[in-house]
């Protein structure tokens, strides 16, 4: 069980991160988090000692988060089938599943907005930023790498294109699903990429 601490901290950083993806990181302030978060600017202080280190640890709770919610999606798709191109389709296809049930247009990329505004932001959270979108390479590409040492690729790109493909597709679905306020616009360009990878490595 979490301690109180914990629960402290944990609501900073949901609330913290909420704010940022609706108002961007320099458009939120310590004040307005502290105020959000029901907690007094000691409380604040007493776990982030200012922005900079609260924007690391926002950043590494949402690269776990998208981590373990990858696996889990992944994991699930290898217990139901051994095949790897299979594996692959129905992976994504979790994942749209998944866009289509959210209750309303996905929220935002925490990585994104902080790119976004990487100017203002100090070099371990940028290299942190990075590192998150190169670990969703290192997991797409891995799988996408077992499909292609099966299936002949029908088309010239290398595993880590298509894993970039991926995360393109992802990023550019929320962004154009918020600015549209179209919550189906995610998981159907999720669907489009399923679709290229079945022709990429059918003969």
């Amino acid at each position: 069980m979490a301690t109180k601490g914990e629960r402290t901290r944990e609501t900073i950083l949901a609330t913290a991160e909420s704010l940022v993806l609706k108002n961007g990181y320099s458009g939120t302030s310590i004040d307005q988090i502290i105020s959000e978060s029901g907690i007094t600017k000691g409380g604040f202080f007493y776990h982030f000692d200012g922005k900079n280190d609260l924007a690391k640890h926002m950043v590494l709770r949402y690269l776990d988060q998208d981590a373990r919610f990858f696996q889990m999606l992944m994991d699930r798709a290898h217990e139901l089938t051994d095949d790897p191109l299979q594996q692959m389709l129905i992976f994504v296809k979790l994942m749209a599943e998944q866009m289509a049930e959210l209750p309303d247009t996905h929220p935002g990329c925490l990585v994104a907005s902080f790119t976004y505004e990487s100017n203002i932001l100090n070099d371990e959270v940028r290299q942190l930023t990075a590192e998150g979108v190169l670990s969703w390479r290192r997991l797409f590409s891995a799988q996408l790498e077992k499909v292609a040492n099966v299936y002949p690729m029908q088309v010239d790109h290398s595993p880590d294109e298509l894993a970039d493909m991926l995360t393109s597709v992802i990023e550019g679905g929320i962004i154009m699903s918020r600015c549209l306020e179209d919550k189906s616009l995610l998981p159907k360009q999720l669907i489009g990429y399923r679709n290229f990878l079945r022709l990429a490595f059918t003969p």
